[in-house]
């Protein structure tokens, strides 16, 4: 029998949420080395993102118009089903979904890493407005799902590595993503209901690490340093890591072991520092979807 076995409270399952321009493919490495440990892994990809990469990528029409609400309402309802809080991992969007689910009260911890900006964060940096502007640039895309090429995907997830090797990853992960989350994210701070919206003055969340990478083109430190200094008033458990030497692509970039387990053991540790939590269940209150009020 295993510690987890044996802990009846402790966390058992972890539940990894991917980002835009990814499917659950993404986190494979990372399903293994934490499935290996003992933990329950799960990782779905967005809806309709699931089943084979390759039709997604000749007929994206069913992820055309996704929005961040109804990607996270879905991870919502798989954390429901478990017999006790998870672990929250979440790369990207997956960040900004897993500081949403937080926020309704769910999980026993959660880590955001290289998240997209929540509402709030006023200042992006070049780098980050380079990869989203093709997509900004054209209204109409806010009702379209678009790829990266090879070149936009290398800058903006595999910068530290070789031409050949970005190559391989992006024909093996990337997928086209729904342009509709970048400019919900985008104009967020102009929409008083914007979707990513997170209360950071919850004192009630569970604990929340942010994790950066000091050559992240998508999501910089500085974007995350800002998100974790939203947080100053909320008596809830928030720290920061930066990884000086990582890109966007931190789940898959070599050294990304080390990533997994600085998550893993912070997640443990901090999920057994709380009071003893009751199992979910559906008397948590559910907040009104920001996107369905008048």
């Amino acid at each position: 029998m295993t510690s987890l076995d044996r802990d009846t409270k402790a966390p058992n399952t972890i539940v990894l949420i991917h980002g835009l321009w990814m499917t659950a493919l993404s986190w494979e490495r990372w399903v293994k080395h934490y499935t290996d440990k003992g933990y329950r892994v799960i990782a779905r990809s967005w809806p309709g993102m699931e089943g084979d990469i390759d039709q997604l990528r000749s007929d994206p029409s069913a992820v055309a118009t996704l929005g961040v609400t109804e990607v996270v309402d879905h991870y919502e309802s798989i954390i429901r089903e478990l017999d006790r809080p998870p672990i929250i991992m979440g790369h990207s969007f997956g960040g900004l979904m897993t500081q949403i689910l937080l926020d309704r009260g769910l999980g026993a911890a959660g880590v955001a890493i290289d998240s997209a900006p929540v509402k709030g964060i006023l200042v992006l940096p070049w780098s980050s407005i380079r990869v989203a502007l093709p997509a900004l640039s054209n209204p109409a895309n806010n009702h379209r799902a678009s790829s990266l090429t090879a070149d936009q995907f290398h800058y903006a997830f595999t910068n530290t590595l070789s031409d050949e090797e970005s190559e391989r990853i992006f024909e093996r992960y990337a997928v086209p993503g729904p342009d509709h989350m970048l400019f919900q994210a985008s104009l967020a701070n102009f929409n008083p209901h914007a979707a990513t919206t997170v209360n950071f003055a919850n004192d009630s969340r569970a604990p929340l690490l942010l994790i950066a990478g000091g050559r992240d083109h998508i999501a910089p430190a500085a974007v995350t340093k800002a998100n974790y200094k939203l947080y100053s008033k909320s008596k809830a458990v928030t720290e920061y890591k930066e990884y000086p030497e990582r890109s966007h692509f931190t789940v898959g970039q070599p050294g990304w072991e080390e990533v997994a387990d600085f998550a893993l053991d912070w997640s443990v540790e901090h999920a057994r520092l709380q009071l003893p939590a009751a199992p979910i269940s559906d008397s948590l209150r559910r907040p009104v979807d920001p996107e369905m009020r008048a």
